[in-house]
């Protein structure tokens, strides 16, 4: 059954938006938290389809962040809606700027479009699970990343420095998943920062297509990370 949490302080605001997803999906399991530490430890204990939060809860002004990037941390490319009464114009880009999906400012939507964003998120997050479960590593691709230059795509070598090797064998490794920013920051050694590994995957890409114009197996995930899905 597929799982929302509702992380809002606001016992009546986290009735209402947790009323209207139940009204409009019913088959959706609901869960509400009212605090940073309980919603913590329940998004390290189960796995949400969505989650919507609110920046602030209780005295603690960011606590809705710091949830952000606990979610982002587990790498599972969760769809964060956030509600909040701080200013669209000023938060709506810093909320994306830490992966948040969308921002919606309270007392500025009705049911019909919280319901319409929330839905369109659910959507647009089913259609980019793997089909069938994370796909097993192809045979295609055959690398060593403590050499440079060592991976071989279909029996053609791809020359690559060391940090972009160590980014493709983390991405085969996790074939059909996605991998954030943060897991591939582990990998690279300097510039740990999100262009430069947009950059090293740009890198990877140009090598491939070197020896197979038409490669097109790593995606790219908006605000997440990258998936490996050759086959």
């Amino acid at each position: 059954m597929p799982r929302i949490a509702v992380i809002e302080d606001d016992p009546t605001t986290s009735a209402q938006l947790a009323g209207w997803i139940r009204a409009a999906r019913p088959e959706l399991s609901v869960d509400q938290w009212f605090d940073r530490d309980a919603a913590e430890a329940a998004l390290r204990r189960e796995r949400y389809d969505l989650v919507v939060l609110d920046i602030e809860l209780g005295r603690e002004r960011n606590a809705g962040v710091a949830l952000i990037n606990e979610i982002n941390k587990q790498g599972l490319g969760t769809p964060v809606l956030v509600v909040s009464a701080m200013p669209a114009a000023i938060y709506r880009s810093i909320m994306k700027a830490l992966d948040a999906w969308d921002y919606l400012q309270k007392t500025t939507f009705d049911e019909a479009e919280f319901i319409e964003t929330f839905l369109d998120i659910l959507r647009t997050a089913r259609l980019r699970e793997p089909k069938g479960g994370a796909r097993a590593a192809d045979d295609s691709l055959q690398l060593d990343p403590l050499k440079q230059r060592s991976a071989m795509w279909r029996g053609q070598r791809v020359n690559l420095p060391l940090t972009a090797q160590r980014i493709l064998a983390t991405l085969h490794e996790r074939a059909g998943e996605v991998v954030s920013y943060e897991e591939l920051f582990d990998v690279v050694k300097s510039g740990r920062n999100r262009d430069n590994v947009r950059k090293h995957v740009a890198t990877i890409r140009d090598a491939f297509r070197d020896v197979d114009p038409s490669f097109d197996g790593i995606e790219n995930i908006p605000m997440r990370g990258f998936r490996w899905t050759a086959t």
